[in-house]
């Protein structure tokens, strides 16, 4: 078994192995996983924060050993705070990184950090803050920074950064928690799901407060949410037929 850490800002994962495949999930700096499969040119990994598999490139990753690899999982997430900040490596030079990159193990690539972190629990009646640093960011299918993030995307990394784990994906993250039967018991920070014709889960939203949901949705918004849907505030109508309300903490 071989294991990787992403020492650049933002990776794609894809579909398979080739430029052109699918973006199904993005690397951030200081994501660690194990490689399962590895090819002249790409690598197939499975990333350690949420099992999620797919290809990266092999010129985008750093190796490391699996001592390495246990190490930094053993070590709790420190994750970067602003939309944009910035790494210093040894020769004084400056690399972007977005947030929600974690620089628990900066050493590994020779850098140094001095920005703000987000750093163990943090209160759900906070998660609302940590959203709207994603407001107005374009939609971006497999995206999860401010930069470009699908609706999975977002509510797993303001999870993340109040320090949850939440799955990939929205019909993941569905299978996770405990349902509620009506909207007037759910919290803000509890999710919404929402499904199509065929029954499946295709989307996810953070409840606010008032029946307001935060969702990327073109670009993440804040829409009306009832027992209905989503309501869009300018199209006025309904984008989402609401499935399940999900309390994961």
């Amino acid at each position: 078994m071989h294991y990787g850490f992403c020492n650049l800002n933002i990776v794609p994962v894809r579909w398979e192995p080739a430029d052109s495949s699918e973006m199904v999930t993005q690397l951030l700096f200081g994501d660690h996983f194990k490689v399962i499969e590895k090819r002249k040119k790409w690598s197939k990994i499975r990333i350690a924060f949420d099992q999620y598999e797919g290809w990266i490139d092999n010129k985008q990753y750093l190796d490391i050993t699996e001592d390495q690899y246990t190490e930094i999982e053993q070590t709790p997430n420190q994750l970067t705070g602003d939309v944009i900040d910035f790494l210093q490596d040894q020769q004084n030079q400056l690399i972007p990184i977005s947030l929600g990159a974690n620089i628990n193990k900066v050493e590994l690539g020779g850098y140094t950090y001095e920005g703000r972190k987000f750093q163990g629990k943090i209160p759900k009646e906070q998660f609302l803050e940590t959203a709207f640093l994603y407001l107005h960011a374009p939609y971006l299918w497999g995206g999860k920074t401010p930069f470009g993030i699908d609706c999975s995307g977002l509510t797993q990394m303001v999870y993340k950064l109040n320090g949850y784990s939440l799955l990939r994906d929205a019909s993941q993250q569905a299978r996770q928690g405990e349902a509620l039967s009506f909207i007037e018991e759910s919290e803000p920070g509890d999710l919404a799901f929402f499904d199509n014709q065929e029954g499946e889960i295709i989307h996810v939203g953070i409840i606010m407060r008032d029946n307001y949901v935060i969702h990327a949705h073109g670009k993440v918004r804040i829409d009306r949410l009832d027992h209905s849907g989503i309501f869009n505030v300018d199209t006025k109508q309904y984008s989402h037929n609401l499935r399940v309300i999900k309390k994961i903490i």
